[in-house]
Formats: structure tokens, C-alpha cells, sequence
């Protein structure tokens, strides 16, 4: 099957639910193939470097997601109780209020980590800083800004994990209630 435009591209959702439910490496071409309906000279052929190119892509597109929809509001909004709220909002819709894994937590859990460790820890470290940094702005000293904001990307973590644990995603969603009026100063 010949390449199609833009198969590349349209194949990274897909492949990151594959990782989401199986696991990096649980994720066969198979399974891969199946989702996207690439077949895997396709599937090479879009990634040459197999796998690993896969999961650097998926990566890559949840990088640019949180760049652009988290972590930027935080760190340039005018207004940084808005761009605080902005980011629950998305954080909720984004782990469809607390029904999907976050890929980047669960493959720091995995094998697969020491691949991606730098990766992984960017994602973290870019959260906490950005949120640290808006904290900042809304009129929080830096110390408690850094714990705060380290708190509220472990809170959120857990509150996935938790959620998905107990099949109850209400469990999320009151989280990022108490974690709005933690972090807006409202507790």
C-alpha cells in the first residue's frame, strides 16, 4: 500500500490510543496497523524508524498540544488566574475528565521509559514550570509557586490514576475543583 498523503500525520492519533491501551510494548505493528489501517510497509514507510519514530511522533503531538493549549497561556497570559483556569479546562477535556490515561505518566512507569527519559521529564518539568510561573504573576512567592505547582501536575497524575482505578471520573473532576481553589489562593 503506497504512502497517502498525509497518512503520517493522520496516523498519530491513532497510534496514540494503541499506546494508551496496550502499552508501548504491548503496541504491535499488528495492533498498530489494525487502528490506523496502515498496513506495515505503510506503516514504515510513514515511520521509517519503526516503533520507536511512532512514539517519538505521538510525543511530539502531545508536546505541541500542551505547548500551545497549557503551558504558553500559563507563561505569557496577561492574566494568570485565567490562563490557571484555562488550564484545568483543558486538562479535563484533554484526559476526557479523567477517562484517558495520560500516555506520558504511563510510559514513565514502563520499560519503554529509558527511550524517552528526557522526553518524559520535559513534559513534567515544562508543566510545573509554566504553572509556577503563572502563580508567580497571580501573586504567589516563588517557593511556594515551585510546590504548588509541583503539587498540582502530581495531584493531577494521581487523580487520573485514581480515577481509572476506581472507574469513577468523578473522582477527577472534583480533584481539579479543590485544585482550582488551592491554587487560586480560594482554600
Amino acid at each position: 500500500m503506497a504512502k497517502k498523503p498525509g497518512a503520517r500525520e493522520d496516523a498519530i492519533p491513532a497510534i496514540a490510543e494503541v499506546f494508551r491501551e496496550y502499552g508501548y510494548e504491548g503496541a504491535s505493528l499488528a495492533l498498530i496497523g489494525a487502528r490506523t489501517g496502515l498496513g506495515k510497509g505503510s506503516l514504515y514507510h510513514a515511520f521509517p524508524g519503526g516503533k520507536v519514530e511512532m512514539a517519538e511522533a505521538v510525543l511530539d503531538a502531545i508536546g505541541g498540544w500542551f505547548e500551545e493549549r497549557i503551558y504558553a497561556p500559563l507563561r505569557e497570559g496577561t492574566d494568570p488566574q485565567a490562563a490557571i483556569r484555562l488550564m484545568l479546562s483543558e486538562t479535563d477535556s484533554y484526559f476526557r475528565s479523567g477517562r484517558r490515561v495520560c500516555l506520558v505518566g504511563a510510559l514513565a512507569l514502563t520499560e519503554g521509559r529509558d527511550g524517552f527519559a528526557e522526553r518524559i521529564g520535559g513534559y513534567f518539568l515544562a508543566w510545573r514550570s509554566a504553572l509556577a510561573q503563572a502563580l508567580v504573576r497571580a501573586g504567589r512567592e516563588h517557593g511556594e509557586a515551585e510546590w504548588l505547582a509541583e503539587d498540582a501536575v502530581l495531584a493531577i497524575q494521581g487523580g487520573l490514576v485514581l480515577a481509572r482505578a476506581l472507574d469513577d471520573p468523578a473522582v477527577f473532576g472534583r480533584m481539579l475543583a479543590r485544585l482550582e481553589k488551592r491554587l487560586l489562593g480560594m482554600d
